[in-house]
């Protein structure tokens, strides 16, 4: 019972009971100056002109915002679009909103006044007064049991606000909602954005990831040598390190900051070199063999494969520390092959485990290539393969 009464104790509910009546004040103005038939054809032609102009949504949304929905915090709010119509559709949907909500209106409003005459009948009959109210309905003969009957027309009259309060709220995310042309390009434009973000938190993993794991290895290795000359070099890597990652960072904030800014400036293969140093001097022994001309490479792929080799040459320093690495990049025809190899220092955890190496095979997809990660004859490798084209 409880749960029933609930929907008259919100605010909502009356102001689309406001919203449902407020539609035909202005017709009925006119039916008090000139009472006919003609007036109320009149004010529905006026109204599918009137639906017409493509400022028209404007208005009817803005009503339907404010009046159906309120101030909720959901995201329902987004089901009514506050543009102008830009199609004849549009527009024939606004129409059809305009003439369905003075419907609406004649209905409610009539049974919003009647059924409280009703009821006020049944109650002054029942008590033998005679009809006090002069409803659509008469009531004629005073009858004791018209009393019992007195509280109906009145749950029918909240049944009558609460549901068509229901239905006009539906009604209008329906017509003044978006058409299937702008559900198309806010999804894209959804889909965008969250493209942008997945690939602004990849930088930010490989380029700080592996910034702060060379600074952890090189820190535990100078302290661990107890060698001046060693912990200098160290000192050294740790900061130039340090260094790329700001630029890296602001790189990454000036993104942020300005939404249409391209993105520029972002390491190529071409920077490999300090990749290799900065994992050399952390300990590692890399050896690397460079074939093809890397410098030819297209800027999308050599900039997804310097990222690609920041991030194995990052997990081999996290989890297998200073150890023989092979690295190979080659570019051959219409390939660009990357292979990297380490041994194993401890056991897999399991298959694909591990936000870099996701990222690694995201990268790899999204430019049509492939990526094999994984323990292969007793080494861990990273074998990736992106086309040129």
């Amino acid at each position: 019972m409880v749960r029933m009464l609930r929907p008259l104790t919100r605010a909502v509910t009356y102001t689309r009971w406001l919203h449902i009546v407020v539609a035909i004040v202005w017709p009925s103005l006119w039916i008090f100056i000139q009472e006919a038939w003609w007036t109320q054809a009149t004010a529905a032609v006026l109204l599918g002109l009137a639906g017409l102009l493509p400022v028209m949504r404007v208005v009817e949304a803005f009503q339907a915002r404010l009046l159906l929905i309120g101030h909720r915090q959901d995201g329902e709010s987004e089901e009514i679009v506050t543009t102008p119509s830009v199609t004849w559709a549009d527009r024939g949907r606004t129409v059809v909103w305009l003439e369905a909500r003075l419907c609406l209106g004649w209905t409610v409003a009539h049974l919003s006044l009647q059924l409280p005459l009703l009821a006020i009948d049944l109650l002054t009959t029942g008590l033998g007064l005679g009809p006090l109210a002069d409803g659509f309905v008469s009531v004629e003969e005073n009858r004791w049991w018209h009393a019992v009957l007195a509280p109906v027309p009145l749950l029918l009259f909240a049944v009558v606000v609460v549901w068509s309060g229901h239905f006009v709220t539906a009604l209008a995310k329906r017509l003044l909602g978006p058409s299937p042309t702008e559900r198309m390009a806010a999804l894209e434009e959804r889909t965008d954005q969250l493209l942008e973000r997945t690939r602004i938190a990849r930088e930010l993993h490989d380029s700080i990831g592996h910034a702060l794991t060379v600074a952890v290895v090189q820190a535990g290795a100078a302290r661990a040598a107890g060698d001046p000359e060693f912990t200098d070099r160290a000192l050294v890597a740790i900061e130039e390190t340090g260094r790329a990652a700001l630029e890296d960072l602001e790189r990454v904030l000036g993104v942020l900051r300005e939404s249409e800014k391209p993105v520029s400036s972002r390491p190529t293969l071409a920077d490999a070199d300090r990749l290799l140093e900065s994992a050399r001097t952390s300990g590692a022994k890399v050896d690397a063999e460079v074939t093809g001309p890397v410098d030819a490479v297209p800027g999308p792929v050599s900039r997804e494969g310097y990222r690609i080799l920041q991030e194995a040459l990052t997990n081999v320093l996290r989890h297998a520390g200073g150890v023989p690495v092979r690295v190979r990049v080659d570019v051959t025809g219409e390939t660009l092959v990357l292979a990297i190899r380490n041994p194993l220092t401890e056991p897999v955890p399991g298959p694909g485990r591990g936000s870099g190496l996701r990222g690694i095979r995201e990268r790899a997809a999204l430019l049509g290539g492939l990526a094999r990660t994984g323990p292969d004859e007793g080494d861990w490798q990273v074998h990736v393969e992106l086309p040129l084209s």
